[in-house]
């Protein structure tokens, strides 16, 4: 339904546009003739007038005026026609009358029914040899032909003219014959035996004529009426038709009289006309009523107004640019009007200028981008023509070397710049600028871009770039390095005692550990000899008093071998020693450590270690040290977090190319800085310190997983307690060959 009502509201615009395009032509063609037609319709409004009010009226009065009939007809034929009007309007009767004017005119009333209206048309009538011409009265006959608004003359019995109106003798002079008012010139032959007939006659450039002549009392009376008929190109346009229907460039010219002349194919295809409608000799009015109609024409409100404007151009004694006609289908054209000749007329030409705008915006578009861009860069940019002139910059370069911003908008020649930088910067400015300038009006074919550093006397430093341009343009740009120099130098010299610093560190490390093992090596021993009992038997306090020493003793040793392979880590220098291994032994012995770091005391296992070992495990080939490291401090980590005798399970199972490591305890929630301590040991520096160790052996664990190319993650298990899966490659030598 709705696509139906569009095409029915469609199929109406059309029907309403072509009834329009025939309600013009209908008014320009009555409009045309020399009549006037008054209408009176049902829909309430005043009557409307069609025609021309000259006809009738003398000029200046307004059409209006024609149904004062009293004020332009006789006092007997005004009430006639009175009374006739209201008879067509009340009773429907029409009528067809001869009137005379109170200027002596004979004027003919046709009055018609039109619909539920009515319309009468009024028209001077011509001259005819009826009994009120033909009467042996000559002064009577001369009165008449006064009136005449045609050109009208009397001859004697002899055949010469012995009256001619005014008309008359104002067409003798546009030909050039002279005569005057006693003897008038003669126009044309006299007619021998003229009976009332009718000839065409030809003159010159007035124009062709139907020339009627009849007989009256002692001689005849004659008229010239002129011909609706193409008018006549002026000479001097004529050799240019050829050229002008050839161009591309759509041109109409018009006369004096407002008649279209001349007009070429592209003028045609402009505006959208049918050339076997467009004919020369139409008014533009009618021209431009059309393309109205169309919807060709600018959107204006008061198109009558406008339509007045245009033709103002009649009156142009120069070519004048119009304003742009922008149109309803979004083109936009320029129109050029220029006098057609000095007997008058204009000369129209037409550009679609939409593709030129439309090219204006995005070039001008493309210029603000390109300035905003340039005004946002923190180099300073200047190009330079050919010429040495100065065509583009940013405010940049004004800042950077100190340059007047009204001496960069006047274009200087690189001369001028660098005078300006020398005044500005007297210590090393034009030494300066004169190196650049080289650079810049070098014309050798085989010269090359540019770049480097220029330290100015004030302390700054300038990196600079000179480029050729594909149009022979040179662009510069300048970059103020300053600071970030500075800062370069600062943080190379941090880096330098950050390496000092660690250097010391590792040789402290080292040195520190070695020193540590001999009195731990003595305290160890001491303690094994009074636990055997060698010394003496000692009592259950003492006995756990040694078991303490022995325990911490174990842990302070595992503390210094991480100590030292972090040690080896961060030196680059760690190394594994893949083999093929069994895992049920790296588990053992990662159990082992962890029952003698935390022995029995008092007859109390801190510990509650559940170890599960999936069947047919495929084969495992890695650095069977590091593992049983990295397993012993998870263990040691879920003892610390676990109560006494909480369980502790450890799960190894295998995956596809995959060993995986669980451990599961029932302790306290793992930290954020332990998490942490998996990702990068420098974290946890404050909050692993009261973790007991725990901090150094979880960074153990993460640098010997990444050696292997495993990884680790860490969940939370419910209600309480942490998981921890180490995930590792089940060959790390295949696994390091595919990196």
């Amino acid at each position: 339904m709705l696509r139906e009502g569009r095409q029915a509201r469609l199929r109406a615009a059309d029907q309403i546009a072509g009834l329009r395009a025939l309600v013009d032509q209908y008014e320009a063609l009555l409009s045309a003739t020399r009549e006037l037609v008054v209408l009176w319709t049902d829909t309430g409004e005043g009557p409307r007038f069609l025609g021309q009010p000259g006809a009738l009226l003398p000029p200046g009065r307004r059409p209006e005026a024609v149904l004062d009939f009293a004020s332009w007809l006789t006092d007997a034929d005004a009430d006639d026609l009175a009374t006739a009007i209201e008879g067509l309007r009340v009773g429907g009767r029409g009528f067809e009358t001869s009137l005379t004017a109170r200027d002596g005119r004979q004027v003919r009333a046709v009055g018609s029914v039109l619909g539920n209206g009515a319309s009468l048309r009024l028209r001077p009538a011509r001259v005819q040899a009826d009994a009120s011409v033909a009467t042996d009265d000559p002064a009577t006959a001369r009165t008449l032909l006064a009136r005449l608004g045609e050109p009208a003359f009397l001859r004697d019995a002899a055949g010469r003219i012995s009256y001619a109106n005014a008309p008359y003798h104002d067409l003798a002079r546009t030909l050039g014959r002279r005569g005057s008012e006693a003897q008038p010139a003669e126009l044309a032959e006299p007619r021998r035996g003229a009976d009332g007939g009718a000839h065409e006659l030809v003159l010159g450039e007035a124009g062709s004529f139907e020339m009627v002549e009849f007989p009256l009392a002692g001689g005849s009376a004659g008229y010239l009426h002129a011909r609706q008929s193409e008018p006549k190109k002026d000479a001097s346009l004529a050799h240019l038709s050829a050229i002008i229907d050839a161009l591309a460039t759509p041109i109409a010219i018009f006369n004096a009289a407002r008649e279209l002349v001349q007009f070429n194919r592209a003028y045609c295809a402009l505006w959208g006309l049918d050339p076997n409608w467009l004919k020369p000799g139409m008014d533009e009015r009618v021209i431009l009523d059309r393309l109205r109609t169309d919807g060709r024409l600018p959107n204006e409100p008061d198109y009558q107004s406008w339509r007045a404007r245009h033709l103002a151009t009649y009156q142009l004694k120069g070519p004048k640019e119009l304003d742009p006609w922008h149109l309803p289908d979004g083109r936009t054209v320029q129109v050029i009007a220029a006098p057609a000749g000095p007997k008058g007329g204009v000369i129209y030409v037409f550009e679609d200028i939409t593709d030129q705008l439309i090219l204006k915006s995005q070039h001008r578009a493309v210029l603000d981008v390109q300035r905003s861009t340039l005004n946002a860069l923190t180099e300073a940019v200047a190009v330079f023509g050919t010429n040495g002139r100065l065509t583009l910059s940013n405010p940049r370069l004004s800042s950077l070397w100190k340059l007047p911003t009204n001496v960069l908008a006047d274009n200087p020649h690189i001369d001028q710049v660098a005078a300006t930088v020398s005044r500005a910067m007297p210590e090393d400015g034009a030494a300066i600028w004169r190196d650049l300038k080289g650079s810049i009006i070098d014309l050798n074919p085989t010269r090359s871009d540019r770049q480097g550093r220029i330290a100015r006397a004030d302390g700054k430093l300038i990196d600079y770039a000179i480029v050729r341009l594909p149009d022979g343009q040179t662009m510069m740009t300048f970059l103020d390095v300053t600071e970030s120099a500075n800062y370069q130098r600062v943080l190379k010299e941090k880096n330098e005692a950050l390496l000092t610093a660690d250097r010391l560190k590792d040789a402290f490390v080292q040195n520190v550990s070695y020193e540590l093992r001999s009195p731990l090596t003595n305290i160890i021993g001491f303690a094994d000899l009074l636990a055997s009992g060698t010394a003496g038997e000692l009592n259950d306090r003492q006995r756990g008093y040694t078991d303490y020493i022995r325990a911490s003793s174990v842990t302070l040793g595992v503390l210094i071998d991480n100590i030292l392979d972090l040690a080896t880590v961060d030196a680059g220098i760690a190394e594994l020693r893949p083999e093929q291994l069994d895992v049920a032994a790296l588990v053992e012995k990662a159990r082992a450590g962890v029952v003698a770091t935390f022995p029995a005391v008092n007859g109390e296992t801190p510990i509650n270690l559940t170890v599960v070992i999936e069947p047919d495990l495929p084969p495992f080939v890695a650095d069977g040290t590091r593992i049983v490291q990295v397993l012993y401090n998870l263990l040691s980590n879920a003892a610390r977090f676990s109560e006494p005798g909480g369980e502790i399970r450890l799960i190894v199972s295998g995956r596809t190319g995959r060993m995986q490591f669980t451990v599961e305890d029932e302790g306290t929630a793992m930290s954020e800085e332990m998490r942490a301590a998996m990702q990068d040991r420098n974290e946890p520096a404050s909050g692993m310190a009261r973790q007991r160790g725990a901090g150094l052996g979880l960074a153990i664990v993460r640098a010997f997983v990444s050696l292997h190319g495993g990884t680790i993650s860490i969940e939370r298990r419910e209600p309480r307690g942490s998981r921890v899966i180490v995930s590792l490659p089940s060959d790390v030598e295949m696994a390091g060959a595919a990196e």
